[in-house]
């Protein structure tokens, strides 16, 4: 019999101990598990237990994550990829990895995901089957229900670290120079406007949560996000986090309309989560507007690609053009920033400051 099953029966004769009525603290659930165990060693007195490990599991299904809360405890996991029933893989020390250990039922699949977004009050279902959410500890968790994902519901999970990186971890593990760090904390501290770009995963959120750190304490800092991830230690920080929309469809809170909000509650620095959407155009009039020494991420393939990705998204408000696109950027952003990712490694590929237009193009340059 292997420890899946012995699991499952252990779980069952729980369930069967438990009185419904009753909330049960942490070491009263704890006791009643250690009861299974012995009742079960009892019954079968030949069979042989990892007490700890199956006590673990079953408290693990009855009050955290279950069979992935060994992984959010893993320092080394950075990332976590539920493919439905068919597999559970790892990003571990920079390398991808499958898990020996799988899901079996899709119903508990999707009983993990409504756990993981009940507290920040969002809704997945089959008619809003796309759903974007964080955890306790600040992980990023996207969750894909079907029919939207064929092969059962798909839970990636982004984990952050525990200690936000400063400076110098950054420096050690060779994210950028000292010639750019430099560069960059002087940049902070006469309020430029930076955008960091880069791939999936190279970085973007942590970097700017590192920059961040470097805004005095004095000054009021909002921060603007789709799922809060940011942790700054400075003392007068507001936090605002997009909403989506209820099983009605209504009641969605989106980014354009948070920036909006921002700006009416005396903000010294804005920063902005991922722009993905036409709320760059709203950043962009924050950025021309007063508001100096703000951030925000994209996604984009170089400092250049940056600014076709900010252009394009900003055209989808549809009543602009590109040409006052163009000098809304090249009036209100500073700074870009870009990262890369290749392996386990995440670096500073390049920093440029944007250098006005000539012949209706913007123009870059490389500054460190």
């Amino acid at each position: 019999m292997d420890s899946r099953h012995i699991l499952e029966i252990v779980d069952q004769n729980l369930c069967s101990r438990m009185d419904l009525s009753k909330h049960y603290s942490d070491q009263e659930l704890r006791k009643l598990i250690d009861a299974c165990l012995d009742s079960l060693e009892q019954r079968i007195p030949m069979i042989r237990l990892d007490r700890e490990q199956i006590a673990t599991g079953v408290y693990n299904n009855r009050r955290r994550l279950g069979l992935i809360q060994p992984f959010l405890e893993d320092p080394s996991v950075n990332e976590i990829m539920i493919n439905g029933t068919d597999g559970i893989f790892l990003e571990k020390n920079g390398e991808l990895v499958r898990c020996e250990e799988r899901f079996h039922d899709k119903e508990k699949l999707f009983h993990l995901i409504q756990t993981m977004i009940a507290w920040v009050n969002r809704t997945v279902n089959e008619s809003n089957p796309i759903v974007d959410a964080r955890l306790m500890n600040g992980a990023r968790v996207n969750a894909v229900l079907p029919p939207i994902a064929i092969n059962g519901p798909v839970i990636t999970i982004r984990k952050f670290a525990e200690k936000p990186f400063d400076m110098d971890m950054l420096l050690e593990k060779g994210t950028l120079t000292r010639t750019q760090a430099d560069f960059l904390i002087r940049a902070v501290e006469t309020r430029k406007n930076i955008l960091i770009g880069g791939g999936t995963s190279s970085g973007k959120t942590t970097f700017m949560n590192m920059l961040a750190g470097y805004i005095p304490d004095s000054q009021r800092i909002l921060t603007i996000e789709d799922s809060a991830e940011l942790r700054l230690s400075q003392s007068n920080v507001v936090r605002l986090e997009t909403r989506n929309a209820n099983t009605e469809g209504r009641g969605e809170i989106k980014m354009r309309a948070l920036i909006k909000a921002a700006l009416r509650m005396r903000p010294d620095r804005l920063i902005i989560g991922e722009v993905r959407d036409e709320s760059a155009l709203e950043m962009l009039t924050a950025l021309c507007t007063g508001h100096e020494g703000c951030m925000s991420t994209a996604h984009a393939n170089s400092c250049k690609d940056m600014l076709v990705r900010l252009e394009t998204m900003a055209l989808w408000e549809g009543h602009v053009s590109s040409q006052a696109i163009r000098q809304m950027i090249v009036s209100g952003v500073h700074l870009i920033v870009y990262l890369v990712r290749e392996g386990p490694k995440r670096y500073v590929r390049e920093i440029c400051a944007i250098d006005g237009i000539h012949q209706g193009e913007i123009q870059l340059r490389q500054v460190a």
